[in-house]
């Protein structure tokens, strides 16, 4: 099939092949009459339109309903968008493992696959366990690589905008890594790389917490923790795309880490040691007088950077999510100290999506870049300027 396309380039033809592919996606099996009726296109238009959007794949004729065949007469034509003209991958690439989500052009999830990777693995043991988790994906799914229109793809670091990655603590190997240039050799296909943060973000907005607002933060709360942004229902990276590093903020006042924060026994915890941590609130949740004092110093830590950044940008909803969403205790903190120095405070809520968060975001990012192809004329939500 090639580059998705709604066929003739010219403008005229783009604009009505996209609202011809809109109406077809919305409706179930419409026919011709109906899309007349619900484009305002004129017929001739429309028969034209369909009959390239069927030349590309994209569209095809589907079968009468069964009431239509027992009338007298030809039943009228009826057709549909061919979801399974393509599919789509959103990765997510993590100090503990790799997961990912393969979805048809609707952005319908047909399966997922993970796996864990070590926090020591280098650049290319972590490509190649990427690699690994989706030929496993493909396999069992029975979907051909050659069928990959899209790939999204949430890492953390500073992404730049053609998939490098400008500075990352967390994984070994991964600054200066030009982790979109390596993944297209992998997939022959358009590789979108975003912050996963970011990412997780968009995922929110799409099928989790914050479906009905458009101006959110999202916090990946962890040791270092991030955040992404919606404005107006668009993806804010920033100038150079580093916006939303809330871990760094102890920095401007050169005040402990919080590694330092939640540590009990005065050694600085490892950022990505886990086990670590969770020993550390299940020593709290015990009773354990210096486990619960870390841990609060930790929450404190975190909702002052949460703060922070609520009175930056006046978001409608914070969504909290990472390691940290299953701290309900956060909530009720973080919402005081909001409602303490923000004329209007935010909503504040759990993650929904959980552990799925980014890579559901990657798979967005994959879906809008499909879209973009398709509905030229249009804007999407995670699309560069």
């Amino acid at each position: 099939m090639g580059r998705l396309t709604g066929g003739d380039p010219s403008l005229l033809r783009r604009i009505n092949s996209a609202v011809v592919l809109h109406a077809l996606r919305a409706a179930d099996s419409p026919t011709l009459t109906d899309l007349v009726q619900v484009t305002g296109l004129s017929r001739p238009t429309v028969e034209g339109v369909v009959e390239g959007l069927i030349e590309t794949g994209l569209v095809v004729e589907a079968a009468a309903e069964g009431g239509e065949t027992r009338r007298q007469g030809r039943p009228a034509r009826r057709f549909r968008f061919r979801t399974e003209a393509g599919h789509l991958l959103g990765i997510e690439i993590g100090p503990h493992r790799i997961a990912a989500l393969l979805s048809d052009l609707s952005g319908r999830v047909l399966g997922s696959a993970q796996r864990p990777v070590d926090e020591t693995a280098q650049a290319d043991e972590r490509l190649e366990r990427v690699r690994a988790v989706v030929a496993e994906l493909l396999r069992r799914a029975g979907v051909a690589r050659g069928s990959l229109r899209a790939v999204g793809v949430g890492s953390p670091g500073i992404v730049e905008a053609d998939g490098t990655v400008r500075l990352c603590t967390a994984l070994p190997g991964w600054t200066g890594l030009p982790l979109g240039e390596r993944l297209r050799r992998s997939f022959r296909c358009p590789v979108l790389v975003e912050n996963d943060a970011n990412a997780a973000a968009v995922a929110e907005h799409w099928k989790g917490a914050a479906t009905h607002s458009d101006d959110i933060v999202f916090v990946l709360a962890g040791l270092s923790p991030g955040a992404g942004s919606l404005i107006g229902g668009r993806l804010h990276r920033g100038y150079g795309g580093a916006a939303g590093e809330i871990g760094a903020l102890h920095l401007l006042g050169r005040e402990a880490t919080p590694e330092k924060l939640l540590s009990t026994t005065g050694e600085p915890l490892h950022p990505l040691d886990e086990a670590q941590v969770a020993t550390v609130f299940a020593l709290a949740r015990e009773g354990d007088a210096r486990a619960r004092d870390a841990v609060n110093r930790f929450q404190q830590r975190l909702v002052h950077d949460v703060a922070a950044l609520a009175l930056a940008l006046d978001p409608e909803l914070v969504v909290i999510g990472g390691w940290a969403a299953g701290l309900a205790d956060v909530l009720e903190p973080l919402r005081g100290e909001l409602a303490r120095y923000c004329l209007r405070p935010p909503q504040v809520a759990l993650s929904v999506l959980g552990e799925a968060a980014v890579a559901t975001g990657a798979l967005r990012l994959a879906l809008d870049h499909v879209e973009g192809e398709l509905f030229a004329v249009e804007s999407t939500v995670t699309g560069r300027r």
